[in-house]
């Protein structure tokens, strides 16, 4: 399907009403993190050319911050792939369900929760 079918505003908002959607007793524990939605993953030299990702944690999880992370580290990156997700996806309640779950999936990355976890709980 075109992703056009959906503007990068309503998209934003679906974006958006995911993070409302983590529960202050979570999210008062996110630190230094930064959320941005990019139309497709690009894939790095290393990896198959026609990788597909709806979202992308990259930074340290709390788990494995020490004394040193304080000291300037860049912020944590959550990328949220809008295109990817638009395509496949039928309908406006499909993008709303899957940017929900992407968005935990990544958050739950940067509290230290590995794939095969998350899988486990249906958030993978």
């Amino acid at each position: 399907m075109d992703a056009a079918w959906m503007s990068e505003d309503e998209f934003e908002a679906a974006v958006d009403a995911a993070l409302e959607q983590i529960p202050r007793s979570i999210a008062k524990h996110m630190d230094n993190v930064a959320v941005f939605i990019e139309d497709h993953y690009v894939p790095h030299a290393h990896e198959d050319p026609h990788t597909v990702l709806l979202g992308l944690y990259e930074g340290i999880p709390l788990t494995e911050r020490g004394e040193w992370y304080a000291a300037g580290s860049l912020p944590d990156r959550i990328t949220i792939f809008r295109e990817s997700i638009l395509e496949i996806c039928e309908t406006r309640e499909d993008v709303i369900e899957e940017v929900l779950v992407t968005v935990v999936h990544e958050f739950a990355h940067h509290f230290g929760i590995g794939d095969a976890r998350l899988h486990e709980l249906g958030w993978g």
